[in-house]
């Protein structure tokens, strides 16, 4: 026995025994639970349904488009477990709608889904197993590319100044029915908010129909690069000093001018259209004599910006008790009465002219909220003929006259104002406007 016991035979017959024991251990399961898992024996089929398998078309691919067939399709198969399992989890296999054919005809085709490469253990069901599909004559066509953009991303008051793209035309490719649809190939630019400067970049291109449906083609090349410069809206206008204040006793201004003229005004077309001047108001009560200032210009309602910021002012005076007390001291150191009728004539003979133009004539006292326009003369610059000995005209220019009206308490509409004229008492003049015809109005904001 023992001999038997320490024979490799009886190594053998014990281990085949215990295996046997542990399959059936293992594979055995009573009826009642079998019922209630739902599991199968050994040897039996079992089914799966594995979802979303591509469908691959067959086809002319350089004369021929066909649309209509789904992109995934569903597929239940049904076999031995571990077949089953192994076709599930590769997924070696292949859904496809064969159109090879090359005598195929155009149009609307009912064909079936085909499946390859697929175990001879396993049974399959494709989910649909017909699909109509259209076959076209593949064509291609030239258009010209338009780029469009969100204008209200442009910064307020700025607009395009040029958009270039490249290339300017683009070869799409598709089924000739589709490519008769369609009626825009548009570039859309994406753009940030509140541009205003120079913006390069690269757009994707999209072919659509009259409805802005997008078609399915092939764009080559898919995208343009292009180059957007924007620029704003400018508009010179004059610039108008106005006298605020009462100037101080014992004081005289003599004249008020402006290095700068004109200023430059930046926005909206609609905005500076309705803007003629801007005016930089002068507190004369502040003013104890001869100086040269710099005054803030203010920058008009919705103008986004202005060429400068301040204008330079020289501001010239004469103290009243000093002139009459001159004026007092030639009285005494006049001659005789005898000779003072000698001297007209001596004054004729050497009596001179001199015309003065373009002088700038000021409006006085306008509200900041109103605005004059000169109807006459033109712009409110006017000409001056002055009398005087050759020294004395040699003495005056622009600087030494002052032009104005008086604007204040003015309602709006046209009136007709008398020029009034401050220059040197050593000389005469005669204007050749003696009237200036006005327009008043209130400056509008900008309500868009």
């Amino acid at each position: 026995m023992d001999k038997f016991m320490n024979s490799i035979w009886f190594t053998r017959i014990i281990a085949f025994a215990i295996a046997a024991l542990l399959f059936i251990s293992v594979n055995f399961v009573p009826d009642s639970k079998l019922s209630k898992a739902g599991t199968s024996t050994p040897g039996e089929n079992d089914t799966e349904i594995i979802k979303d398998i591509p469908v691959e078309i067959y086809y002319d691919q350089k004369n021929l488009v066909v649309t209509g067939a789904p992109e995934t399709v569903d597929i239940t198969l049904t076999g031995v477990k571990p077949v089953l399992m192994s076709a599930k989890s590769k997924r070696d296999f292949k859904v496809y709608i064969d159109l090879s054919d090359p005598d195929i005809t155009m149009g609307d085709k009912r064909v079936p889904l085909k499946i390859m490469d697929l175990s001879e253990k396993l049974k399959a069901t494709i989910d649909p197993g017909y699909v109509t599909v259209n076959v076209q004559e593949r064509v291609t066509e030239e258009f010209s590319v338009e780029p469009d953009y969100n204008r209200a991303n442009l910064k307020d008051g700025y607009t395009t100044e040029s958009l270039v793209i490249h290339p300017q035309t683009v070869k799409i490719t598709g089924a000739k029915d589709t490519i008769d649809q369609i009626s825009y190939v548009k570039a859309m630019l994406q753009l940030n908010k509140d541009v205003k400067d120079t913006v390069n970049g690269q757009a994707t291109i999209r072919a659509l129909d009259r409805d802005l449906n997008k078609l399915n083609v092939i764009i080559e090349p898919a995208t343009v690069r292009y180059t957007l410069k924007v620029n704003i809206s400018s508009k010179t206008v004059p610039i108008t000093l106005v006298q605020t204040g009462k100037v101080k006793s014992g004081l005289e201004i003599k004249s008020i001018t402006a290095e700068q003229k004109e200023v430059v005004l930046y926005g909206k077309a609609s905005v500076l259209q309705n803007i003629k001047v801007v005016n930089v108001p002068i507190d004369v009560s502040k003013i104890v004599g001869d100086e040269e200032l710099d005054l803030p210009i203010t920058v008009p309602d919705n103008v986004q910006r202005i060429s400068r910021e301040k204008v330079t002012v020289k501001i010239k005076t004469d103290r009243v008790e000093e002139k009459e007390k001159e004026k007092e001291k030639e009285e005494e150191t006049s001659p005789p009465s005898n000779q003072e009728t000698e001297q007209p004539k001596d004054k004729e003979a050497t009596v001179q002219t001199k015309t003065i133009s373009n002088i700038v004539i000021q409006a006085i006292g306008l509200p900041a909220e109103k605005q004059i326009e000169f109807l006459s003369p033109t712009k409110g610059v006017t000409s001056i003929l002055i009398k005087g000995s050759e020294d004395e005209l040699k003495k005056v220019n622009e600087s030494n006259i002052q032009l104005s009206i008086n604007a204040a308490d003015l309602e709006e509409g046209e009136h007709d104002l008398e020029i009034q004229v401050n220059a040197p008492s050593s000389i005469t003049w005669e204007l050749q406007n003696k009237q200036a015809s006005i327009s008043i109005s209130n400056i509008k904001k900008d309500e868009t």
